[in-house]
């Protein structure tokens, strides 16, 4: 029999969580109406479907192609939401991705027919980004998410039970409490699965039903729940994590796999580095840092060489340390020392500010990283012309 979930609430989500009162006679640290309550401006990080509701609005208001049952915007709105474009009054839709557009394509294609989504790549590919504004454009709410990690249980994906109704009355439908996974396939919307390959094998292995008969068994209740037409799922695995937790073959049949890739170019990383500094500078009310660029330019040359293990004029090849080195931890750096420069220092952005954050995302083994940061230091940055300053200020917090 099939068993009903009850749908969200029509509120918005900043007034869904009910505020906390303290207990009679306690002070209160946070003002009781204010927990759980912060509007998408207070945030500080808004959910995607709240940070960019303008370009979604613009987007669906002049959306006249077929859209896929319970979508909010058709395939190719979707993917204009995503890679950026203006539309007819004059609308600019920023890019939330930068790179192949095929790839977007397929991904938003994918979420159009029975097959899940798995978002695969290397880590600083922005796989939990793309997966995140996908479920946004798509069913407007990215938060039905599930946290894969070591820890995750088979609740976190089926359901769980509020223990106190069950010790009371026995399993009933009051008593189960539905996971995300749960509630999107009632409602028809987009779930979301993080890191899947960090999840216990066992665990992973419950979307299997999920995925390939679209209905989740609730035996002790003899009951089941059906997806609805519009749910979907995309899932996100770290190619550095192969051998943790693989996929079994037949969960991985049950995804349409993209792989996203490193920013084929320079140009390419620079921009989305600059794109999201910019983002998140804005909401950390930090000030646009006036030349930024070029050190920004500087921090994605540097790790592109180490991660490729040649320099960009394909001259000299250098040893490539433990680490990743992705875009996001070049976004990172960046942002840590656009905060120095705002705060110790004048506002704009210097080789000082950036040389310790670069020298912790390189050295992440102290002996054998250290060696191979020192010989790009001493082989590549001091000889090229207009990095005296940068070689200085990574060889003062080196030492």
């Amino acid at each position: 029999m099939p068993v009903s979930v009850e749908p969200k609430s029509a509120e918005p989500k900043s007034q869904r969580t009910k505020s906390v009162e303290p207990a009679s006679g306690e002070p209160a640290s946070v003002e009781p109406s204010r927990i759980g309550s912060a509007t998408a401006a207070e945030a500080l990080r808004p959910h995607a479907e709240d940070a960019f509701s303008a370009e979604l609005a613009a987007l669906a208001a002049h959306d006249d192609r077929p859209r896929p049952t319970r979508w909010k915007l058709s395939p190719w709105a979707v993917a204009t939401y995503l890679l950026g474009g203006t539309l007819p009054d004059g609308t600019v839709i920023t890019p939330k991705y930068v790179g192949p557009r095929r790839l977007v394509e397929v991904a938003v294609t994918t979420l159009a027919t029975d097959r899940a989504l798995l978002l695969l790549g290397v880590p600083g590919t922005a796989k939990t980004w793309v997966s995140e504004h996908l479920a946004a454009a798509v069913s407007g709410d990215s938060t039905l998410l599930v946290q894969g990690t070591a820890g995750t249980p088979e609740e976190s994906i089926r359901y769980g039970w509020n223990y106190a109704q069950l010790l009371a009355h026995g399993p009933s439908r009051d008593a189960l409490v539905p996971s995300p996974v749960m509630r999107a396939m009632a409602e028809g919307m987009t779930a979301r699965v993080e890191e899947l390959t960090r999840i216990p094998a066992d665990v992973q292995d419950t979307l299997i039903t999920i995925l390939s008969e679209k209905t989740l068994p609730i035996p002790e209740l003899g009951q089941e729940v059906q997806a609805v037409r519009g749910f979907n799922l995309i899932a996100t695995a770290n190619d550095r994590d192969r051998g943790i937790n693989d996929l079994s073959s037949a969960l991985r049949r049950r995804f349409n796999t993209v792989v996203l890739p490193l920013p084929e170019t320079a140009e390419a990383e620079v921009e989305i580095v600059s794109r999201r500094v910019d983002q998140i500078g804005r909401s950390l009310d930090l000030p646009s840092a006036p030349d930024g660029i070029d050190e920004i330019r500087r921090v994605v040359t540097v790790f592109r060489e180490l991660r490729d293990g040649l320099t960009s004029d394909g001259r000299t090849k250098v040893k490539s340390p433990s680490g990743t080195l992705s875009t996001a931890e070049a976004i990172s750096v960046v942002t840590n020392g656009l905060a120095l420069a705002a705060h110790f220092g004048d506002g704009v952005l210097r080789p000082g500010d950036v040389a310790a954050g670069i020298l912790g995302a390189v050295v992440r083994d102290p002996a054998a990283d250290r060696v191979v940061w020192q010989e790009y230091l001493e082989t590549v940055v001091r000889e090229r012309d207009g990095w005296k300053d940068f070689y200085r200020a990574c060889r003062e917090v080196t030492s």
